[in-house]
C-alpha cells in the first residue's frame, strides 16, 4: 500500500487519560490501578479529578463514576478494561 494511504498511529505520549473519581470508592481504586498500569506501560500521562470538587463533573458523571476520559472524551465508566484502554491509546 502506498505510504500516502497508511494511517500513522498516534503517539500515545501525546494522549491524556483522566480518571474521574471520588474518595472512598473501591471501584475508583480498581480503575486507578488499571489506568496507572496501562499509562506507565505506554508512557501516557494521566490525571485524576475528584468529582466532589468539580460541580460540572459531578453533574455530568455522578451516576457513572469512576469514569475514564481519553483526550477529554468519555472512554468508559464503572469498570476499566485494560486491553480496551490500551487499544484506545495505541490504535
Amino acid at each position: 500500500m502506498s505510504p500516502i494511504f497508511r494511517r500513522k498511529s498516534p503517539d500515545p505520549r501525546n494522549r491524556l487519560v483522566t480518571l474521574v473519581r471520588k474518595p472512598g470508592c473501591h471501584l475508583c481504586d480498581d480503575a486507578q490501578a488499571v489506568v496507572e498500569k496501562v499509562c506507565a506501560d505506554l508512557g501516557v500521562p494521566w490525571e485524576q479529578k475528584d468529582i466532589t470538587e468539580d460541580r460540572e463533573l459531578h453533574d455530568r458523571y455522578w451516576e457513572q463514576i469512576p469514569v475514564v476520559l481519553v483526550d477529554g472524551e468519555q472512554h468508559t465508566f464503572w469498570r476499566v478494561n485494560e486491553e480496551r484502554l490500551r487499544k484506545a491509546l495505541t490504535g
